[in-house]
């Protein structure tokens, strides 16, 4: 058991998909994975895990904002030896291109968060990046489906509601969408040596105002989390 995961040792597999939203996490559970058993009910943030083609994997939700993410990722890495996570949430579309439910594989994860400088001080502007072998292999089973995706720099923000964001800016430096979680797990990964990528779905578009309703937001994005089993198990 950890400090926020009341799960044995064992129960969770070396492989974990990482929903925000806990009903994601039980929608992914009972409709991708066979033979789920759920391992964690502390604070509600659900935690199952489940076979996908034979293949052990488990499903934790990580609340929303970085340092929720931050303490599921360490958790899940230091106390249960996970090797290998896969994001699977939900940005705000910034990039033109993007229209509602696209995908995009976050190569890198820019942050206005003092989440970096608080570890590595003010000196270093230290780039969260996605692990290369993961996102190499997301990108190859996408293109393998004939599944359009985009990869490129998200920005993880502190804060939802945000108006001080030059979102202008962003999109001229190439940032494609927002979200708030991304940078914390990159950071979780880089300092133990383990793998890790986002998969986003695009569920609204901060320029446009476009937005899908919060019951697709739980559970009507599953070529994302498809993708994302295939290529932690295919």
């Amino acid at each position: 058991m950890s400090t926020h995961i009341n799960a044995d040792s064992g129960a969770i597999a070396e492989k974990v998909l990482l929903p925000g939203d806990p009903l994601r996490a039980k929608f992914i559970a009972e409709n991708f994975l066979t033979d789920s058993v759920c391992y964690n009910t502390v604070r509600s943030a659900l935690g199952y895990t489940g076979l996908y083609h034979g293949q052990r994997v488990s499903v934790q939700a990580t609340g929303m904002g970085m340092p929720s993410m931050a303490i599921y990722a360490h958790e899940l890495i230091v106390d249960y030896q996970v090797q290998q996570l896969i994001r699977v949430g939900t940005a705000g579309g910034l990039a033109p291109q993007l229209q509602l439910r696209d995908i995009v594989l976050a190569q890198g994860a820019s942050t206005d968060s003092s989440m970096p400088q608080n570890i590595f001080g003010s000196s270093i502007n230290f780039a969260p990046l996605a692990d290369f072998e993961l996102l190499h292999k997301a990108f190859d089973v996408a293109r393998a489906q004939d599944q359009s995706v985009t990869v490129g720099n998200v920005l993880g923000q502190d804060r939802f509601y945000d108006d001080a964001a030059d979102f202008s800016k962003l999109i001229n430096y190439g940032i494609l969408a927002a979200e708030m979680e991304t940078p914390a797990l990159y950071l979780a990964a880089a300092q133990y040596q383990r793998q890790a990528l986002a998969i986003l779905t695009i569920s609204n578009h901060i320029i446009t105002g476009a937005e899908t309703s919060a019951q697709a937001r739980e559970q009507e994005f599953g070529a994302m989390v498809q993708l994302a089993l295939k290529t932690l198990c295919d």
